[in-house]
């Protein structure tokens, strides 16, 4: 027997963390992930799933061959076919619906999370417009986010995971790094060694007591009162730094003077917790040098939600907590990083009609002009992951609409395709992965063959494009070129090739060595100021519009959990979809543990097994995000109950918004 291999990589799943991993393979196949200790924030461990990744690379549903639909959309009966089969016939289909529709009619539908510059990007972009198809806004998620991150300070670096530890108070807003941010997880434990106070601000308990110092359990949807009642304090009680405002910022009497109709109690009514609570918080806010708020994504998910994080990333700017490390907020930081990609190619006009992702369902269906006659689905699993399940599946039903689903498992969604392409993971790739938390760019470089006949996103595009007479050169070039030239073509860092072909790392450089937000970086607007009352806003950019239960007097949240990345490791992590409910909202409709139950709202109903927890408020329940069809007793998921409604700033999801009511099932068989 050989001895084993340890391949070095980087993971490229959707994550803060981007983790550098030694991969050990033996005999040709991976048996063992693990965290290597050159990466700044690895530190020798990883997630518990990515751990299990070569589970998802070896599993019984890996696609392994081109696949054409033999059997009705969603039975998932197909016939192996070769590559040249399957690309003819997408290049021939794409071309009829061309000719017909015209290109508009073909809708790329993606999400890059959890990819690299080579796959999510240049490529496929070009090729798409080249073909003239339709635009995708992808607004699953860091829509909201991104706007207000832009619009008040131009998506300024933020403050580095080790620098928490500098900070005296830390605000855990809308975030749950314990699955999905673990490796802040230390510098947060060393920062209350140093007698750091940390809150959290999330509707869910996710840490144990003993770890925070206040938890405000806040009403989904409500986090833009909350950060108006603070605005509010600051002003009140003369804690504002106006030299601060004047000199570096715009926009603050605006915020003030929405700020002034949030007191203490109007919030704390209309949040769902104490005045005092709100208080305390802003008064250790407020004390606090260096103090700092990790602003998540959780809080977007709703209708207030660019507002919302916009009142927040306003808070700093109001107390005056820029300008020293551990200071300041932290968010994402993709934008320190950039790939110029008009080093690479000319881009020709790409001014198309722009669909919105998460109206997936109502598109299917619309009567638009053009139709949507041909879709082609990579980097998502819309089924698992887009409003409204319903509706997006009885769009993908149809039988006049031709789908391509590029894909590494059979998922919910390649079950309705009409041509499935095997795809590689990223243990058999290379890539060039960027951090959006760490400041980290890493090389992606293949452990093992791919199984079967699996390609990456940038082959099967060129293939296509070659079909189709597109001439670009960069439709030419091999994976170790488009390494090598993508690498030339960063921004925020002289770009290694050779690092990146060995699955190495590079971290970007600042003055001092790590950001401090109005000091040795500044905001990245035209004026270099932070704009408090950003123009993406509108005419009253903090007004606060509540969500309309009706019949359904409960919120229900759909987040992230320890299982899955987004709807990744579905087919084996996730095998029973559970809903989370408060013991006194159980109580009131006769609901025991375990017992099935109905989740159910207009849109459509949820079966499965109760949890009773403590660790969600009453008025809330959880379904966590990403379930596949076969983990509920009716093929449902949280998507099928949240709405396909839009947050007006950035046309965000709006996944929170949902309202249900929950029943329990009188027999086994109801949940069937």
């Amino acid at each position: 027997m050989n001895p084993d291999q340890t391949i070095p990589t980087t993971c490229t799943m959707d994550c803060p963390d981007t983790c550098a991993l030694d991969v050990t393979v033996r005999e040709g196949r991976v048996v063992g992930l693990h965290g290597r200790r050159d990466h700044p924030d690895t530190a020798g461990f990883i997630c518990e799933k990515v751990s299990r990744f070569h589970e998802r690379l070896y599993h019984p549903s890996r696609i392994l061959h081109p696949l054409r639909r033999t059997g009705p959309k969603g039975e998932g009966r197909f016939e192996a076919i070769s590559w040249d089969a399957a690309l003819t016939e997408i290049a021939d289909r794409f071309r009829e619906v061309r000719d017909r529709f015209g290109g508009e009619a073909i809708l790329p539908f993606k999400y890059g999370g959890s990819n690299g510059f080579l796959g999510d990007g240049p490529v496929d972009d070009l090729f798409f417009a080249r073909l003239g198809a339709s635009r995708l806004a992808r607004t699953f998620c860091a829509a909201p986010t991104g706007e207000a991150a832009k619009g008040l300070y131009g998506k300024m670096p933020t403050t580095a995971f080790e620098d928490f530890v500098h900070a005296r108070c830390i605000i855990i807003w809308g975030a749950n790094p314990r699955v999905s941010n673990i490796h802040l997880l230390p510098y947060l434990k060393e920062a209350r060694r140093r007698g750091a106070f940390v809150a959290v601000v999330d509707p869910l308990r996710t840490f144990p007591a003993a770890d925070v110092d206040l938890h405000l359990p806040i009403l989904p949807g409500t986090d833009l009162p909350l950060a108006l009642a603070l605005a509010h304090e600051a002003e009140s009680r003369g804690w504002l730094d106006r030299a601060f405002l004047d000199a570096r910022t715009t926009g603050a009497d605006t915020l003030l003077a929405t700020a002034r109709s949030w007191d203490l109690d109007r919030a704390a009514e209309t949040c769902g917790v104490g005045a005092e609570a709100i208080r305390q918080l802003a008064q250790v806010y407020q004390k606090a040098t260096p103090a700092l708020i990790r602003c998540g994504w959780g809080l977007e998910r709703n209708q207030n939600g660019a507002r919302a994080v916009a009142a927040i990333l306003a808070l700093p700017a109001l107390f005056g907590k820029f300008g020293v490390k551990g200071g300041g907020y932290a968010l994402s930081n993709s934008g320190a990083v950039r790939l110029d990609a008009s080093r690479l190619f000319e881009m020709p006009p790409w001014t198309t009609r722009m669909l919105n992702m998460s109206r997936l369902g109502a598109l299917l269906q619309e009567p638009l002009a053009p139709p949507i006659a041909a879709l082609y689905v990579y980097n998502c699993n819309p089924v698992a992951t887009a409003p409204d399940q319903n509706a997006v599946i009885q769009g993908l039903q149809r039988e006049d609409l031709f789908t391509v689903v590029h894909e590494q498992v059979m998922t919910d969604t390649a079950r309705y395709a009409d041509i499935v392409l095997p795809a590689v993971t990223f243990l058999e790739q290379r890539e060039i992965k960027r951090g959006y938390g760490s400041y980290v760019v890493g090389g992606v470089r293949p452990a093992v063959a791919p199984e079967g006949e699996a390609r990456p996103n940038e082959a099967v595009f060129s293939a296509l494009a070659g079909r189709l007479g597109f001439t670009d050169e960069i439709f030419t070039w091999d994976t170790e070129t488009l390494v090598r030239r993508m690498a030339g073509a960063l921004t925020g860092l002289e770009g290694q090739a050779d690092t990146y072909l060995e699955g190495g790392i590079q971290t970007a450089a600042f003055s001092g060595g790590t950001p401090i937000q109005f000091d040795t970086v500044m905001p990245r607007t035209p004026d270099e100021r932070g704009h408090l009352a950003p123009a993406f806003l509108g005419k009253d950019p903090y007004r606060f519009e509540p969500v309309e239960a009706g019949d359904f007097p409960l919120a229900l949240l759909s987040p992230a959990s320890s299982k899955m990345t987004s709807s990744t490791f579905g087919e084996f992590n996730y095998p029973q979809l559970r809903l989370a409910m408060h013991p006194a909202d159980a109580a009131a409709r006769g609901i025991a543990q375990d017992d099935r139950v109905k989740v159910w709202n207009r849109l459509g109903e949820v079966r499965c097994p109760a949890d009773l927890t403590d660790r969600v408020r009453p008025g809330v329940v959880v379904l966590p995000k990403g379930a596949w069809m076969k983990s509920s007793g009716n093929g449902r998921t949280a998507t099928a109950l949240a709405p396909a409604h839009l947050e007006p700033a950035s046309g965000g999801a709006c996944y929170n918004d949902a309202r249900v009511e929950v029943a329990g099932l009188s027999s086994p068989q109801d949940a069937l």
